[in-house]
């Protein structure tokens, strides 16, 4: 019998190298192990014309439906350009004290705001995203500690300025949950 974990599930090409670093980094910080998984999905019936955009609400749901046995918690990760009715743009979201969470690179690319690629930056952004949702699923809120992971992040330039670790009161919320 395996152990419970995080499943971290791929819709489309990832580096694989990127993506085991990030689950290191995830069952470091929220002591899960952490297993990568590939999924398909056709996409299109998740696009909205008139946004030019992906529905993440939609695709959360999806996330939610799946039967993942041995699943804490499941992230789905995606390309596309994600929003929610409310919001111009997504990095990520996640059904607060829910199992499942949604993240994109597409709005964490350094080529989405005029500048030159970055692949070491991206998957720091990357892990970053990843660990704020699933803090969420978890129960954690948004904290108002500069580098904690928990911040809120409106833009590229929040992700970058906090770490990937969770502040010592976040971790103390943690440490009550699991």
């Amino acid at each position: 019998m395996s152990t419970p974990g995080i499943i971290l599930i791929t819709h489309g090409p990832f580096d694989t190298e990127t993506l085991r670093a990030i689950a290191g980094d995830v069952t470091e910080e929220l002591a899960h192990p952490v297993q990568i998984r590939e999924n398909y999905i056709d996409l299109s019936e998740y696009f909205d014309q008139s946004r030019r955009q992906y529905d993440g609400n939609r695709l959360l749901k999806e996330i939610e439906a799946m039967e993942i046995p041995g699943a804490v918690k499941k992230v789905g990760l995606y390309q596309v350009d994600l929003f929610i009715p409310i919001l111009t743009f997504i990095f990520g979201q996640a059904h607060f004290k829910g199992t499942s969470g949604i993240v994109s690179l597409y709005r964490l690319k350094n080529e989405q705001y005029g500048m030159k690629p970055d692949p070491v930056l991206l998957a720091r952004r990357f892990r970053k995203v990843i660990i704020h949702e699933l803090g969420h699923t978890f129960g954690l809120i948004h904290c108002h500690v500069p580098n904690c992971v928990m911040r809120s992040s409106t833009y590229v330039e929040d992700i970058d300025q906090k770490s990937h670790h969770l502040c010592s009161n976040c971790r103390a919320e943690l440490v009550k949950v699991i």
